[in-house]
């Protein structure tokens, strides 16, 4: 029997269990702040330390296998039956960058040299912040961390428009190594463990760079910055990308377009009007070389960190925070992938990923210690003293000629990226709620509002509380454990699955 109606087409159980937890943790959080403030950095210590190396293997293996298997025979696998992409390349690229990074990548940009300037680890090395105050950088943003995105995106493509598998959820896609298990109790807690991670790591995004969204509206419109100033842009945020998501995917592709112009626009900004274009080539071109010569070293060798913490603080944190968001972004990459050969998804996926994140941190950040150097601004100093990093940031934009209007472009910049961001994620985990979902029919529009409200409730929490960057950190290194052993697991399912797919034809 056909079902008809919306109620019976939902997996109930499926959306109960995490809005339910979420619920709870939002009271808990709120209720006793500075008890659970303890209690992530308790657990994110135990896990960082006892189990540094195994997030650091999953990061490499994930990368690896994306370039075994789009060199391999395999690259050829075209995802679907079309002749051509659904997508033309260059609104194709445009979605993955936009739609895949959230404002945290103009945050961190802007920020991340100061974060790691200070660090003792840096210090000792040669020049410190010139030289590693941006190859670290790339490195946390670089290939090992888009390994997640572009190979779940392969399997899930698969998945999706090679073996049509309408149950378009994350225990799915452990099937080839779980088989029935997929439909008891094992399939119902990947789910659950999926959905909520994918809630504390929206959250993590929110809560760490919206003071920024709101310091900048502040500065911008002369309106007092505050706590309640943040929530309310976070309802705004949450309200443009309601709306846009009734759309559907067209909606998110148009967005997608208008936000790679904005940004596109405040990298301009700062590399024409700053007048620091010299410094920003010369230290990119440094820290990209920097990076190919320490890439073994940063990615594996973890002793020589040891005595400062810098991996359990920085590498074990980005590997979390990656782990997290690819509980969804991937599955979105893998739905505007039709078309297109896994060959083609891999390097194209890294080419337009890479090019976005990089041009950013190179010119925004490369920007801000060009003024630190030159003791325009005292960034470092004032992350010492414990000074918001939205307030310096601040004092980074007002170096620039009329930095009201370079204010604005950040403003617009952010809230493209949220949005588009929060539109591709709101839509896949849509499609979660339902029994059932054929991979080219979008999830009804009441669905993807109700979760487009969901996901502002714990960001909401975790500012109310006023969660540092650390504790904010412990969020996503907590739900990213358990998210760690699932993700390897379908990443066996999908080679399992593909070298039986390749044996039957061989046959």
């Amino acid at each position: 029997m056909k079902k008809n109606n919306l109620r019976q087409q939902l997996n109930i159980r499926t959306m109960a269990a995490p809005i339910m937890t979420v619920i709870i943790l939002c009271l808990i959080l709120i209720a006793w702040p500075v008890q659970s403030t303890n209690f992530l950095k308790a657990v994110r210590y135990f896990l960082g330390n006892t189990f540094m190396n195994f997030y650091l293997w999953v990061a490499i293996t994930f990368f690896a296998t994306s370039i075994i298997v789009a060199c391999s025979k395999y690259g050829k696998v075209r995802l679907g039956n079309d002749d051509h992409p659904r997508y033309p390349t260059l609104r194709w690229g445009s979605m993955i960058f936009t739609s895949t990074m959230s404002a945290d990548v103009i945050f961190y940009s802007l920020s991340e040299w100061a974060m790691y300037g200070n660090d003792p680890y840096i210090k000792q090395q040669p020049a410190g912040l010139r030289n590693f105050g941006l190859t670290y950088s790339l490195f946390h943003w670089g290939p090992l961390a888009w390994g997640f995105y572009i190979m779940l995106a392969v399997a899930f493509g698969y998945m999706l428009h090679v073996k049509k598998d309408g149950n378009q959820r994350f225990s799915e896609a452990c099937r080839p190594l779980l088989g029935k298990w997929v439909d008891h109790l094992p399939g119902r807690i990947i789910d659950f463990i999926a959905i909520v991670a994918l809630i504390a790591g929206t959250a993590t995004t929110f809560s760490m760079s919206m003071p920024l969204l709101s310091a900048a509206i502040s500065k911008v419109f002369h309106v007092p910055d505050g706590l309640y100033l943040s929530i309310i842009m976070l309802l705004l945020v949450a309200t443009i990308y309601t709306i846009t998501v009734i759309f559907g995917t067209n909606g998110i592709s148009r967005l997608a377009t208008l936000c790679s112009f904005f940004f596109i626009a405040l990298v301009l900004y700062f590399f024409l009007a700053g007048g620091q274009e010299k410094f920003i080539i010369e230290n990119g071109l440094h820290s990209l070389a920097s990076l190919v010569k320490n890439f073994p070293a940063m990615a594996a060798i973890t002793r020589p960190s040891l005595k400062h913490q810098f991996m359990q603080n920085w590498t074990v944190y980005y590997w979390s925070y990656w782990m997290v968001w690819s509980v969804a972004t991937p599955f979105f990459i893998a739905m505007i992938s039709r078309g297109r050969t896994i060959r083609n998804v891999v390097f194209g996926g890294y080419a337009w990923g890479l090019a976005g994140t990089y041009i950013s941190f190179l010119s925004l950040g490369g920007y801000g210690i060009s003024q630190q150097l030159t003791s325009r601004v005292h960034v470092l100093q004032d992350v010492a003293h414990h000074i918001p990093y939205a307030q310096s940031i601040i004092s980074v934009f007002q170096t620039l000629p009329h930095s009201s209007l370079a204010l604005l472009l950040l403003v617009l910049t952010m809230v493209g990226l949220y949005s588009t961001v929060f539109d591709g994620i709101t839509m896949v985990v849509s499609s979660y709620s339902y029994h059932y979902l054929a991979p080219d029919v979008e999830p009804d529009k009441r669905v993807r509002v109700f979760w487009a409200i969901t996901f502002i409730l714990l960001p909401i929490a975790l500012i109310l509380m006023h969660s540092s960057i650390y504790g904010l950190q412990s969020v996503a290194i907590i739900a990213a454990f358990p998210i760690g052993i699932i993700l390897l697991t379908i990443l066996a399912s999908f080679i399992k699955n593909l070298l039986e797919s390749s044996k039957k034809e061989s046959l």
